[in-house]
């Protein structure tokens, strides 16, 4: 643990990869740890040990709560804006991407880049407290990027409520209703003991198979290279605008 924060891969005896991240902001991410997990995402899925990835993070009340703030305050222009906004889009396509099925462990809170996270998993697990939200309009610059992942899986009606509904959680419950969480749990114990026996279920399958079909569920998204990158540069040109500079400012003050 370090105040930079991690990512770790570990691999157990039945082919399960668990990647595990970390950043002692709330599990907020700065690019530095976005582009780290991003490349450990895809180093799993090349991986030809590992069967299936289980995708976590560490801490209790928070699975991740977006974008580094502090990074985000320091953009001067639209370079660092792309630069700062195509964190998420590497992670997203990472999972898209991956020929191994991924399954998210949502022990807490999702704030705007950690909903596209749950969202880029192709089976989530979460606890009763994983509420959810999409933030990013309240700041002046819209949840772009992880737009087409949240809208892949709830669908156009609950990410627009979700995207304009800016200062408000969704709970749990909701989230599984709209088809985002696959299962929600009292405790991260009971989560847990889920999310090993689905993990060993999926690595006792044909990885043919599992790949196969996860081409089919991601199927119609061979454009996100470029459509999440052109999304970021939107965010990127936004976040010098005076409404987004005003807000950081009367937060810096706060």
């Amino acid at each position: 643990m370090t105040e930079t924060g991690n990512v770790n891969l570990a691999i157990d005896e039945a082919g399960v990869g668990v990647i595990t991240f970390f950043h002692p902001s709330h599990n907020s991410l700065p690019g530095k740890l976005l582009n780290q997990l991003a490349q450990t995402i895809t180093q799993a899925g090349q991986e030809e040990e590992v069967k299936v990835i289980v995708l976590k993070s560490e801490g209790e009340r928070t699975f991740c709560a977006g974008a580094s703030f502090d990074e985000l305050v320091a953009i001067q222009n639209k370079e660092q804006g792309l630069e700062f906004f195509s964190g998420f889009a590497k992670v997203i396509n990472a999972c898209r991407t991956s020929p191994k099925i991924i399954i998210g462990r949502v022990q807490g809170k999702a704030i705007g880049g950690g909903v596209g996270v749950a969202a880029a998993t192709d089976y989530c697990f979460a606890t009763q407290h994983a509420a959810i939200k999409l933030s990013e309009i309240a700041v002046g610059i819209g949840p772009f990027v992880v737009g087409p992942a949240v809208e892949r899986k709830i669908g156009l009606s609950a990410f627009s409520q979700l995207a304009l509904d800016a200062t408000e959680f969704r709970s749990a419950a909701w989230a599984k209703e709209k088809g985002l969480y696959a299962e929600v749990y009292e405790t991260a114990e009971t989560m847990d003991v889920a999310v090993q026996a689905f993990a060993l279920k999926l690595a006792g399958y044909s990885p043919e198979a599992l790949t196969a079909l996860k081409q089919i569920f991601w199927q119609g998204t061979e454009n996100w290279d470029k459509l999440l990158v052109d999304r970021a540069a939107i965010s990127g040109t936004l976040v010098l605008s005076d409404f987004t500079r005003n807000f950081i400012q009367g937060f810096k003050n706060k």
